[in-house]
């Protein structure tokens, strides 16, 4: 072979690639292959539950007796747990997560010494359990177990067969309610008394899926939940004088409500305005209570949910009105609160802000499930879970909105969708603050409605020591969290939505992932490749820009020339992508003659360099050139989207 052809051959292998890549290097790592995984029998590669698709549940009965002296809970529980994986199960994990409160937990631990929201410095409590039983067949025994953290292992003398095999746990305990919950639960005294919150307080059978068999990784404080779906039998009994409110449907009204409240409920159910279930003046009144008794028993069931919750106070006032929803439907949307809580420019609308979110997500994406939806105020500042949300009672106006809307979107994102809280924060808190824009300004007319100016967030989406989307939350920076988890993800579906596929292919894709994955558990990997299966849309170099990076975005225009230099020739028009983060272009064209023109660049521009030149039919002298006039992208160097004539300067 030719020495000399060899030497170019070698030179046009070696040389070429890195010149070519010195001139495109800010954005050729964006478009290589984002690996989402492929077809398997339980995930198809285009994103939804394959033909094999399964997943494990769990039922639960549930006693529960209210202390308030002790501000202690007594619960037995019987768990049915029924293994529908191919695979036969030689022990099982519960997730004890009350045990965050125990100093010696591992969140205990890496609590700050000055506190945080997901920490109680000031508490040592958790759960103590008293007996704990397995029964399979006729077999009933007491396992051997092992404490990992918040995680209970029993390990079981036969193993759960594959395919439908069963077994029953029954668990005796108590724990004492924390008066701070890290945020999730808690108590409250108010002038008539205290307002517990309680969440979190009862053993759950971990998740063992196909993607990580068990789910294990321990409750430290931010990172949330992943639970199973399931029906929940439970009751509660509490001192006759307390109101209880809870997850899911109240099956003995005639037991727990006076007549009057039962009317007043049946009016309700029938009234799209507020009906008071318990008035201002009734509060803490004999009248307002069953009388003839010292303790009353609240029971509940809840059918397929991933979790409950309830409240319990002497000092609700308690309104109701009725939710709409699709096929002539409905639902009842309640609040209770506190005196301290009452007005119309605070509490006394919230049954109000309960029912506009309902109604429109339930037009938006898939309908509301459940008989009952309820807002109790209380310590908590926001936390949601199936059918009932914890806010805080000092919530007023457009901040009351604001947590209401954002906690109940929150039963589509992750109660329907059952994502993996603990691991993926931003697929149901992201999801959720981007359906709470398009809430808020349907709400009233828009009442507390303002646009979200995307440069106007660039310095806090795009901070040097922000993490990455797809960072699991404990390990986000505190700080960071609410960038990480909930902004940012919000944004890049905004984005999406407006200006890369368009609002109406965006929510058929948006919606059909909601109901490919309603009551399932769907991993970011379904996500994506839901999206871009229903909108036909290539995605990767989205995906990879926003949610597994951190990269920036700076487009600019650079010049303006004419052909010849004459204006009717048409003019070349050179932008350039400075910085990772590629974006479609949207381009505004003013002309002397006093026309303007918007032109759009697919995102495929960028595909060969940082650099491109477009010919525009100008008829006149250009006067001005704006990339991104509506602000619709995060640039982070706004300044030199803007190309002027000296004349214009």
């Amino acid at each position: 072979m030719n020495y000399r052809y060899v030497l170019t051959l070698l030179l046009a292998v070696f040389i070429t690639p890195t010149l070519y890549g010195q001139q495109s290097n800010t954005v050729q790592e964006a478009f290589l292959p984002f690996e989402t995984g492929g077809s398997t029998e339980y995930r198809t590669a285009g994103g939804a539950p394959g033909d094999q698709y399964w997943q494990n549940s769990s039922d639960y009965e549930i006693d529960a007796q209210l202390n308030p002296e002790e501000h202690q809970v007594k619960t037995s529980i019987k768990i049915q747990y029924t293994n529908n994986s191919p695979d036969n199960l030689e022990f099982v994990w519960l997730k004890l997560d009350q045990n965050l409160f125990d100093d010696d937990s591992w969140g205990a631990k890496l609590t700050p010494y000055r506190g945080s929201r997901f920490g109680n410095k000031t508490f040592d409590g958790g759960i103590n359990l008293q007996n704990v039983s397995v029964s399979q067949g006729e077999s009933t025994y007491e396992p051997e177990t092992h404490a990992v953290d918040t995680n209970l292992k029993l390990n079981l003398k036969e193993a759960i067969a594959a395919n439908g095999g069963q077994l029953t746990i029954a668990i005796d305990y108590t724990f004492t309610i924390p008066e701070y919950g890290s945020d999730r639960l808690g108590r409250l005294n108010t002038e008539n008394g205290i307002i517990y919150q309680v969440a979190q307080w009862y053993p759950r059978v971990a998740v063992y899926d196909d993607v990580k068999g068990w789910n294990t990784l321990p409750y430290l404080g931010a990172g949330e939940f992943y639970t199973d779906y399931g029906t929940f039998d439970y009751s509660i009994t509490a001192p006759s004088e307390y109101v209880v409110v809870a997850s899911g449907k109240l099956d003995n009204p005639a037991d727990v409500l006076t007549k009057e409240q039962q009317k007043r409920w049946k009016k309700a159910e029938n009234s799209d305005e507020r009906v008071y279930i318990i008035n201002k003046d009734e509060v803490g009144s004999k009248e307002s209570r069953p009388n003839g008794r010292d303790k009353l028993t609240w029971n509940f069931t809840m059918e397929n949910a991933r979790d409950i919750a309830w409240a319990a106070s002497k000092s609700f006032i308690w309104d109701a009105a009725r939710i709409n929803l699709p096929d002539g439907d409905q639902s009842l949307a309640m609040s209770v609160y506190p005196k301290e809580s009452a007005g119309d420019t605070a509490w006394g609308r919230s049954t109000e802000y309960v029912k506009g979110s309902i109604e429109f997500y339930s037009n938006y994406l898939k309908k509301y499930p459940y008989p009952t939806a309820v807002n109790v105020a209380g310590t908590v500042g926001g936390m949601e879970y199936p059918g009932i949300v914890f806010c805080s009672w000092k919530a007023t106006e457009g901040g009351l909105w604001g947590v209401t809307d954002h906690e109940f979107g929150h039963i589509w994102f992750p109660m329907i969708v059952g994502s993996n809280e603990r691991e993926y924060a931003w697929m149901d808190e992201g999801f959720n603050t981007f359906i709470n824009n398009l809430s808020t300004k349907n709400f009233n007319d828009g009442e507390y409605y303002s646009k979200r100016d995307m440069r106007g967030l660039n310095n806090w989406l795009t901070g040097k020591n922000s993490e990455p989307i797809l960072t699991a939350p404990d390990q986000v920076q505190p700080g960071n969290l609410g960038i990480v988890a909930y902004y940012k993800p919000a944004m890049g579906l905004q984005i999406l939505r407006q200006s890369i596929i368009g609002p109406e292919l965006f929510d058929e894709a948006f919606t059909a992932y909601v109901d490919r994955w309603a009551y399932k558990h769907p991993t970011p990997d379904d996500f994506f490749n839901t999206i871009e299966d229903v909108s036909g849309r290539e995605l990767d170099w989205f995906w990879r820009g926003w949610f597994e990076k951190t990269w920036t975005m700076d487009q600019a225009v650079d010049s303006v020339n004419y052909i010849e230099d004459k204006p009717s020739n048409g003019a070349l028009i050179s932008i350039s992508n400075n910085n990772k983060l590629v974006m479609p272009v949207k381009m505004e064209i003013t002309q002397a003659n006093g026309t303007t023109e918007t032109v759009r660049l697919p995102v495929q521009v960028w595909h060969r360099g940082n650099e491109w030149t477009m010919k525009y039919e100008s008829t006149s002298e250009i006067t001005k050139v704006v990339i991104d006039p509506q602000k619709e992208f995060p640039d982070v160097k706004p300044a030199n989207n803007i190309w002027t004539t000296s004349s214009e300067k």
